[in-house]
């Protein structure tokens, strides 16, 4: 099958509704091929072909890191690089890609986790302060998720780097995904970041925000993601 056959076959299997199908049909491919198919998937258009792509692409270099690590440091890297300003690109669905590889896979998550944390700092004049700070909202609300989805199954490599303290600046974010995500991810952490604002927010912030988990979307208010993350910090307190 051609590159551009496997593309279109990918890309279709992508738009069904149920993901353990879509990742049992997709497994059947070879590693490689279906990453680079992958890779026009994360940046669609379409809500759910691009949801999906982000977690079958976390499933395929898990497995391609189990067959050759280098291999998949190198999908990691040219994700890295679409963030980049040089690259020309702009990186979408490289947070959310990568964050949801690191999920599935230890050894790349003890690699790669502190360059994602560094996408929510600024370069500063210390040989220590390195940040790769993502100024364009659309690539904030990837890596508000990506924040979140990593505090979900490695929270512990997040809090190490104190990524909890640099979430609060987004809670004053005029994009309501922005806004409403970096919530979340500070409910999912678990710790008292933000505490006042998350309060505001809980009682007079109405937008709506678009949220993908694991394989369900759904649409939830800015208030109620903050409100949830006050009661996460609640039992965690």
């Amino acid at each position: 099958m051609g590159t551009r056959a496997i593309k279109q076959k990918v890309l279709g299997l992508l738009k069904q509704d149920d993901l353990a199908d879509i990742e049992t049909e997709l497994a059947l491919l070879q590693e490689k091929e279906l990453i680079n198919a992958l890779f026009s998937g994360i940046c669609h258009s379409d809500e759910q072909i691009r949801w999906h792509a982000v977690s079958v692409m976390g499933s395929a270099v898990a497995v391609l890191a189990e067959q050759d690590m280098e291999e998949a440091r190198i999908i990691l890297r040219r994700m890295l690089w679409s963030l980049n300003d040089e690259s020309g690109g702009i990186g979408w669905g490289a947070p959310e890609s990568m964050a949801e590889i690191m999920c599935r896979h230890q050894g790349l998550a003890d690699e790669y986790v502190h360059m994602l944390i560094s996408y929510m700092r600024p370069d500063g004049e210390e040989e220590c302060q390195d940040g790769n700070f993502l100024e364009h909202e659309m690539l904030q609300q990837g890596l508000m998720w990506a924040v979140g989805r990593l505090a979900q199954c490695r929270r512990e490599h997040l809090l190490a780097r104190g990524a909890e303290h640099d979430l609060p600046p987004y809670l004053e974010s005029p994009d309501a995904t922005v806004c409403g995500l970096a919530a979340r991810a500070i409910g999912l952490l678990g710790r008292p970041e933000g505490l006042e604002r998350l309060q505001e927010l809980a009682k007079n912030d109405r937008r709506t925000v678009r949220l993908y988990d694991q394989g369900n979307f759904s649409t939830v208010s800015v208030a109620k993601l903050a409100e949830l993350a006050l009661l996460e910090l609640q039992e965690v307190g």
